[in-house]
Order: structure tokens, then C-alpha cells, then sequence
């Protein structure tokens, strides 16, 4: 979408997305290897009793269907940060996640008219409509430049 496609209140939908067991463990191996989220045995113990997802990979599946279905051809290059990021529930193996994403606010900078700020709030939910992240996050967009096709 581009820049001039969002308005405030606006809410977006992206996927689902399925997450698999193999992808769940893949990713903790490699980025947090915390026994709860590489081990589906001794996960089975422990206080979620099953594997979860680490929320960095959930951060991370948020971000791709963002992108694949909202950013893409876009005029965003930019992120200056998260306001905040919650995970209030586990992902766990078999889950499909759907973004939701509402946007709070666009504004041109007023130091930088080509700059474009976009505040949304996004929501990954599973399938059972559990919420399982939300974050705020600013996209910056440059409307100088043609976005890429």
C-alpha cells in the first residue's frame, strides 16, 4: 500500500499464517535457545506444557505478512522504533496467525515534507482469536522517490 492508502481508524487484515513445529524449533535453535522453545519433551514439563514459539519469531511472522501483504511496493524504508511490545500468549505448534494491524495516526514531518510517518498498532491473533502479540510501531516512508514496483 502506499502512503497516501492510509488514514486513521483505518484497520488492515494479513493472513493466516501456520506456524509448524520444525519452524518453531528451527528458529530458537538458531536465535533463542531456550529449552522451551527447542525441546517439545522436556517443553511438555515446563509451565506452558508444550513448545512455544520464542516471541521474537512471532515478531518476526508479524513483520513478514506485513510486509507481503501491506508494505510491499510501498514507499516505507524506515522504522524508528516500537513504542511498546507485548506477547500475551504463546504461539504454539499448528497455530495461524492473522495480523491485524489499525493505524492511529499519518502525518507528513513538518521539518522534512517528503517524510512520511505512519503510528499503527499491530495485533497477531490465532486462530482461536487469542491475541497472542501487540506492538505500536512508526514506519517512515519516503514520498520523494518512486516505490519500488
Amino acid at each position: 500500500m502506499k502512503f497516501s492508502q492510509f488514514d486513521a481508524g483505518q484497520v488492515v487484515t494479513a493472513g493466516p499464517c501456520e506456524v509448524s513445529e520444525a519452524e518453531i524449533i528451527e528458529f530458537a535453535q538458531r536465535y533463542d535457545p531456550q529449552w522451551f522453545h527447542t525441546d517439545p519433551e522436556a517443553s511438555r514439563q515446563g509451565r506452558f506444557e508444550g513448545l512455544i514459539a520464542s516471541g521474537w519469531h512471532t515478531c518476526g511472522i508479524a513483520m513478514r505478512l506485513a510486509v507481503d501483504e501491506i508494505l510491499a511496493g510501498s514507499e516505507s524504508f524506515a522504522s524508528p522504533g516500537l513504542k511498546y511490545v507485548n506477547w500475551p500468549a504463546p504461539v504454539r505448534p499448528g497455530d495461524r496467525l492473522t495480523l491485524r494491524v489499525e493505524v492511529l495516526e499519518t502525518r507528513r514531518s513538518s521539518k522534512q515534507p517528503q517524510l512520511g510517518i505512519l503510528h499503527w498498532r499491530w495485533q497477531l491473533l490465532n486462530q482461536d482469536e487469542v491475541e497472542v502479540l501487540q506492538l505500536e510501531a512508526t514506519n517512515l516512508f519516503d514520498l520523494a522517490v518512486d516505490s519500488p514496483a
